[in-house]
C-alpha cells in the first residue's frame, strides 16, 4: 500500500505544549490524517505512557514519555498551503504564561468559515519558536480590543476555569442609536443560535435559548446616540449586539443586527465599522494569583467619531 508511514516506534517526551492535554486529543493532533477509530484502537493496545497502558481520558504530565507504535496512513493529495503573514499585533501585557493583544477591527481571531487565517495563525507564524500559543477566548471579527492568548497549557486551562466560574470581569464600550435613559441596567434575555437560509450564523432572543446576562452602564449621551459600557456576566455569541438590538438600541455600524439605513449614513459621516470595543479585562493571574487589570483605549477611528459628536453638540 502506498502511503506515508512512521515505520518505527516513536517515543515522545511531553513538554509544555502537551502538558495537561488528554492523551486521545494529543494523539489526534500528533497523528493528523489517522482515523479516530484507529487511534482509539492503538490506545487500547499499543500506546504506552511511561511504559504503562492508560485510559483515553488520561491527562499528560510534563516529562511523560509516550510510546506510539508504527502507523501507516493513506497518502493524501498535496494541498496548496495558504500564505500566512507573520504579524505581531499591539501587545498590552505579556509574561511567561499570557500575552494580551489589542486586536484591530476587521481581523478574525482564527481561520475558518471562509477566512484563511486570523490572529492566532499570524501570531504563531511570527513566533516560530513558541511551543504553545492558543486563544483563551474569542472576539467577533468586527470587534476590536483586549484579546487573551495563553503561552502554556496550564495557563489556558486555568483561564478557562476563571472565566467559567465568573471570576473575570470583561467590559466593552459601544455606541448605540437612540437615547438610553437608565444609568445602570441589567439585561437578562435568553439567546438562541440558528442558521440563516444562506448558511450564516445568527442569534436571536428566544425563550428556549441559553441564559444571557449583560449589565449596561450609561457613559455619555448625545441627541440620537448613547455611549454605553457593557459588562458581560455570560459569554454568549453576539450577546451584546443582540441584547441591544432587541431592546431597540442597535449598535452603530452593526452589519448583522443594526439599522442598515442609518449605517449607510454613518459611513458618510466617517464611521466605517461597528462601534464595539473590548476596552478592559480584570482577573487574578492563572498561575501567580496576581491581580491584573488590562485596558485598551478606544482606537482612533472610534475616538474620532465621539469627538465629532462632542464638536457638533458644542
Amino acid at each position: 500500500m502506498n502511503g506515508l508511514s512512521k515505520e518505527s516506534v516513536t517515543f515522545l517526551e511531553i513538554d509544555e505544549s502537551g502538558e495537561l492535554q488528554r492523551i486521545d486529543n494529543f494523539l489526534f493532533r500528533y497523528l493528523k490524517g489517522v482515523p479516530k477509530s484507529h487511534i482509539y484502537r492503538i490506545l487500547r493496545g499499543e500506546v504506552r505512557v511511561n511504559k504503562k497502558r492508560v485510559n483515553q481520558t488520561y491527562r499528560l504530565k510534563l516529562g511523560d514519555v509516550v510510546r506510539i507504535p508504527p502507523i501507516r496512513v493513506a497518502e493524501k493529495e498535496a494541498v496548496p498551503q495558504t500564505y500566512i503573514p507573520a504579524v505581531e499585533l499591539p501587545i498590552l501585557y505579556e509574561d511567561d504564561a499570557l500575552v494580551v493583544l489589542n486586536k484591530p477591527s476587521g481581523l478574525a481571531v482564527h481561520g475558518g468559515s471562509g477566512v484563511s487565517f486570523g490572529v492566532i495563525e499570524q501570531m504563531r507564524r511570527a513566533r516560530p519558536a513558541a511551543k504553545f500559543l492558543e486563544l483563551v477566548h474569542r472576539l467577533d471579527r468586527e470587534t476590536s480590543g483586549v484579546l487573551l492568548l495563553a503561552k502554556k497549557r496550564s495557563a489556558l486551562t486555568a483561564m478557562h476555569e476563571i472565566m467559567r466560574e465568573g471570576m473575570s470581569d470583561k467590559r466593552y464600550l459601544t455606541l448605540v442609536l437612540g437615547q438610553w435613559h437608565n444609568a445602570r441596567q441589567h439585561v437578562k434575555l435568553p439567546l438562541f443560535k440558528f442558521d440563516t437560509p444562506e448558511g450564516e450564523k445568527r442569534v436571536m432572543v428566544r425563550d428556549d435559548g441559553k441564559s444571557a446576562h449583560t449589565i449596561f452602564t450609561l457613559q455619555k449621551s448625545w441627541p440620537g446616540y448613547s455611549l454605553l459600557e457593557a459588562e458581560l456576566k455570560t459569554g454568549r455569541t453576539h450577546q451584546i449586539r443582540v441584547h441591544l438590538s432587541h431592546l431597540g438600541f442597535p449598535i452603530a455600524g452593526d452589519d448583522k443586527y443594526g439599522d442598515f439605513a442609518r449605517n449607510r449614513e454613518l459611513m458618510k459621516q466617517g464611521l466605517k465599522r461597528m462601534f464595539l470595543h473590548a476596552h478592559s479585562i480584570s482577573f487574578n493571574h492563572p498561575l501567580t494569583g496576581e491581580s491584573l487589570q488590562i485596558n485598551a483605549p478606544l482606537p482612533p477611528e472610534l475616538q474620532g467619531f465621539v469627538d465629532k459628536l462632542d464638536a457638533v453638540r458644542g
